[in-house]
């Protein structure tokens, strides 16, 4: 009785240690998925203006009538998030709360923009959202100008009137990526993740030679 006790044991034994060791092995290929699999930046368009170009500076009226200044260099000294939104898009609703805690900081400036619709609409769907502090216009020219064809879109335009980023935007990672893209001076997350391989690549080269 007592040796099939101990052989039972001792298969027990190793079991457990058999299970620790696939653990292990599947903690250690989820790291090494985790560091290849590239973070999922903005969608940039290749028409409109170009990151580190000059903005134009367009003389807007908001929903309320209030003038809307967009584009050129910002008297305030603050960099604009320009968020693209429609009442008819579900994404967009929930990409509201990520632009609005961006603008917490003191140097972004947020506008929401539409490319059209009855004003009626915009107005309910403004107060809905619970954003009536902030300008929020709805122009097509405006769209057309940065090349809007999509919603959600986000454009980042610097204190100086320089264009930082822009892009499609489906998730909070996506519009995140503008804020990455603008701090690093790379055109796109996808850029910077190319410029990392291709540093990680050479300094490997550098180390086999």
């Amino acid at each position: 009785m007592s040796e099939t006790l101990l052989v039972s044991n001792i298969i027990l034994w190793c079991l457990v240690i058999g299970l620790v060791v696939i653990v292990i092995a599947l903690a250690r290929q989820v790291g090494l998925l985790h560091e290849r699999v590239s973070p999922a930046g903005a969608l940039m368009p290749t028409t409109g203006p170009k990151v580190g170009e000059l903005t134009t500076a367009l003389d807007l009226q908001g929903l309320n009538g209030e003038p809307v200044r967009l584009g050129g260099a910002n008297p305030e000294g603050r960099t604009t998030l320009v968020l693209w939104i429609s009442p008819t898009c579900p994404v967009c609703r929930a990409l509201v709360p990520t632009a609005r805690s961006l603008a917490t900081h003191e140097r972004f400036r947020l506008v929401y923009a539409s490319d059209g619709g009855k004003p009626e609409s915009h107005r309910a769907y403004v107060k809905t959202l619970g954003i009536e502090k902030y300008p929020y216009v709805i122009s097509q020219a405006l769209g057309i100008s940065y090349a809007v064809s999509k919603l959600p879109f986000a454009a980042l335009i610097g204190a100086d009137g320089i264009l930082k980023s822009k892009g499609l935007v489906n998730t909070r990672e996506h519009l995140e990526s503008l804020v990455v893209s603008m701090e690093t001076g790379i055109e796109s997350l996808q850029d910077y993740v190319r410029l990392a391989e291709s540093e990680s690549d050479r300094r490997l080269t550098e180390r086999a030679s």
